[in-house]
């Protein structure tokens, strides 16, 4: 999916001259087509998400033309699960032990493993704060019966190669049935982590109820409140 400049600063809430400062820093996620820089939403949702950037409003609430339903966050964590004392020594073990935890089937666990390898070679989902968001770029479409997110908590920190260095310990991941589910998931996670409750659940690895019942008040608010806090502007 290909954004422009004026898309990317709409969906980051922020002037085409940030964006275009971005760029000449090499800080941000951009490819060049045509003489043309264009963007992936994905990549920016997580590039967002690493620097603590709130998306718009607009990309919040993007749903389909048709009024299909989106997937709700505090569902999709219900449908992952939550797991505590996941065993791991590296960053591939610890892929390993989250795929091993994931709702899907098991002839597709060694593909779903194969891709969020490849992922982080390419550069690391560690969001900072010792979380991660391993996922691939372009997603993988399972034959799954509702999205999940699933929470899995490390027994000890691993090195990630994470944004600001720090191991993680607390691992999001994601899977979809459809790439617009994917997409959508990924902005409400990057909003939630945004929550200082929500956040502060995760990080002090509070019973699942807690982080599901944090997970439901904020898909409230967001249903309530067509406007998310304002977010973060030029510097």
């Amino acid at each position: 999916m290909n954004l422009t400049v004026h898309d990317a600063a709409r969906m980051l809430n922020v002037s085409e001259r940030a964006i275009y400062r971005w760029i000449r820093e090499k800080s941000i996620p951009v490819h060049r087509v045509n003489d043309h820089y264009r963007f992936h939403r994905a990549e920016l949702l997580e590039w967002a998400t690493s620097r603590g950037i709130r998306v718009s409003s607009e990309e919040l609430y993007r749903t389909p033309a048709n009024g299909t339903s989106m997937p709700r966050l505090s569902e999709a964590l219900e449908a992952g699960g939550v797991h505590y004392g996941l065993v791991a020594s590296d960053r591939e073990s610890l892929l390993r032990a989250v795929v091993d935890v994931m709702p899907i089937d098991e002839e597709d666990r060694d593909l779903v493993y194969d891709f969020l390898l490849a992922r982080e070679a390419l550069g690391s989902t560690g969001v900072g704060d010792g979380i991660a968001i391993p996922h691939v770029r372009n997603p993988v479409v399972l034959h799954v019966s509702r999205p999940s997110i699933t929470l899995a908590f490390l027994e000890h920190p691993v090195d990630f190669k994470s944004v600001d260095s720090r191991p993680v310990h607390t691992v999001f991941s994601l899977v979809s049935g459809t790439i617009r589910s994917h997409l959508y998931l990924l902005s409400r996670l990057s909003a939630a982590l945004h929550d200082s409750k929500f956040k502060e659940s995760v990080l002090n690895r509070a019973p699942r109820e807690q982080i599901f019942e944090e997970a439901r008040r904020i898909e409230g608010a967001l249903s309530l409140h067509p406007s998310p806090p304002e977010g973060s502007s030029e510097t």
